[in-house]
């Protein structure tokens, strides 16, 4: 959520950040909210503090002249009363629109208007080039006996799998090393509820806007996270922490869940874009600090390049442009393997940085010791890894003829010391 002060002395900006982002919100509206609301708390708060002058003063009188008090006492009575019905009516509808607004993009965002207009910044690691005909990972996977999509979707609908075996092994593997790396990097690690309330999807930006893309427990009024970013950020909702605790370093674990609804035809093959799977997510609040937060946005994704790199999978970063980004990002990068079976580069992390957006909507704070105001923390989130869409490059891209897959060297540990994938 953006202070309003700052949509009150700047509106074009925000304007112009809606429609470089694809959000409609009507700021002018929102502002002559703002106005009417401020005008009607200032005369309630002029109407208390005169209903408790009036009342020192009657008791202090007698006969007409008390009347006449007790009079205009009750005509306030019926002001206030009309003023608490406009504000009840009028609040619901600003606090509505200031949820919509996007947070303005960094300078440095390119202006574009949807993924295709991401812009390429580095690259790492070749692209293997093979003498056979490759298999795509589902091909190598059933041949393994390793994944399992027909039973999944039998049993769960479409978009479901099993990995099986050394399958599972693997994406255990893959979660496990990365934990274990940011565990190194000082990292706090976390098991995390992923059954959420209305509020955390709403503090961290998902409500509204992604309501549709979540799965709702209504009964219970609990929802689905999609990303352990959603408990972690929201960790700390309400508090004032100490100055001195902070950065606090995240590093969570979790099954994420999405309903990948509007995406009906789109990636339907594999295990690319599926309603359930693991990720390990990295969330970082700091102090309410431009350069802080800089700073703390390329150590995440640093992270998670270090990461691909342990494991050997070439990839791209792309800085997302303005159309691309979320209400809350005020930038981006992702991250993006090398796909053989897409001939492409396929999106596996993204780092985003938030200034103070959820802080404020979660109320997380701290006490700055020299000016001794509470002031809002930043906070950013990037993946570490996810599995099992880290799979497709992994696999794909250590095939040998035979159909066999090689082991990364750093997940050998983590499989018993295999080094090898073959058909049992």
């Amino acid at each position: 959520m953006i202070d309003i002060k700052q949509i009150r002395d700047n509106p074009e900006v925000f304007k112009n950040a809606c429609k470089a982002k694809n959000f409609y919100v009507d700021i002018d509206r929102l502002i002559e909210l703002d106005s009417e609301l401020r005008k009607a708390k200032t005369r309630l708060q002029e109407i208390i503090t005169e209903k408790n002058s009036l009342g020192k003063t009657i008791a202090k009188l007698a006969g007409d002249e008390k009347q006449k008090l007790i009079n205009k006492l009750g005509e306030f009575k019926n002001e206030e009363s009309s003023i608490n019905e406009q504000i009840k009516k009028l609040q619901p509808q600003f606090d509505e629109l200031m949820l919509a607004v996007p947070q303005p993009a960094d300078e440095d965002v390119p202006f574009g208007k949807d993924d295709t207009e991401n812009v390429e910044i580095a690259r790492w690691g070749e692209i293997p080039k093979f003498d056979f005909e490759l298999k795509d990972h589902v091909q190598l996977g059933l041949a393994l006996d390793i994944i399992d999509i027909e039973r999944a979707v039998r049993l769960a609908g479409t978009r479901n799998y099993f990995l099986k075996g050394a399958g599972a092994l693997l994406h255990w593997a893959v979660l496990r090393f990365a934990m274990d790396f940011m565990i190194k990097k000082g990292y706090v690690p976390f098991s995390v509820p992923m059954l959420m309330k209305n509020e955390a999807m709403s503090g961290t930006g998902y409500y509204p806007g992604s309501e549709e893309q979540t799965y709702r427990m209504e009964r219970d009024e609990l929802n689905l996270a999609g990303t352990a970013e959603v408990p972690l950020t929201a960790y700390y909702t309400g508090e004032i922490v100490p100055q001195e605790i902070l950065p606090q370093k995240f590093i969570g674990l979790s099954t994420c869940y999405r309903r990948e609804a509007g995406a009906a035809g789109k990636d339907t093959y594999g295990l690319y874009r599926i309603h359930q799977f693991d990720k390990v997510e990295q969330v970082i609040l700091c102090e309410n600090d431009a350069g802080q937060s800089a700073k703390f946005h390329e150590e995440i994704r640093a992270n998670s390049e270090a990461v691909m790199q342990a494991i050997g999978l070439p990839y791209r970063v792309v800085k997302v442009c303005t159309g691309d980004l979320g209400r809350g990002q005020a930038k981006k990068y992702d991250i993006e393997a090398w796909m053989p079976s897409r001939n492409s580069f396929g999106e596996t992390h993204s780092a985003s940085k938030f200034y103070d957006f959820q802080a404020r909507r979660l109320n997380l704070r701290y006490k700055d010791n020299k000016t001794k105001k509470n002031l809002f923390c930043h906070t950013l989130n990037n993946t570490v890894i996810a599995s099992p869409r880290i799979l497709i490059p992994i696999l794909e891209l250590n095939q040998n003829k035979d159909g066999s897959v090689n082991i990364p060297k750093v997940l050998q540990p983590y499989m018993n010391g295999k080094e090898i994938i073959t058909k049992s």
